[in-house]
């Protein structure tokens, strides 16, 4: 069993796009559709759809092939409100080219919509 499902969701993404594949599945969570959210509003991905298989389920992925690299954040660094240029530098390779899933107090966001709303909080991924 995996111990970290949203690790293991944007592997097998980062995967698939690599391959040039257009769908894969991966486990569900609440966490991993959190992200898939962010992902579609985004345009990384064109769709994702909860499928019930009776052992938790699994989300099916259409991708959209614009994913060159995405991956968990470990540690879970927290963040600061005046250090979102400091992560950006950090984690994502230009401005303008990716972002930054972060947990807020308000929900999980962008690293863009958390520096709109002046909240810091704890990296969970980038892409």
């Amino acid at each position: 069993m995996a111990i970290d499902l949203l690790a293991d969701a944007l592997n097998t993404i980062k995967t698939h796009e690599i391959k040039g594949e257009k769908k894969c599945e991966v486990r569900a969570s609440r966490i991993v559709g959190e992200v898939f959210r962010i992902l579609k509003e985004k345009g990384y991905i064109e769709s994702y759809d909860f499928v019930d298989d009776g052992r938790g389920g699994f989300f099916d992925v259409l991708l959209s092939g614009t994913i060159n690299d995405c991956g968990v954040i470990k540690p879970r660094f927290p963040v600061k409100r005046s250090d979102w240029a400091k992560m950006e530098e950090r984690f994502i390779p230009g401005v303008g080219v990716g972002l930054l899933v972060v947990s807020t107090p308000k929900g999980i966001m962008t690293n863009v919509d958390a520096n709109e709303k002046q909240m810091g909080g704890r990296l969970i991924a980038f892409v």
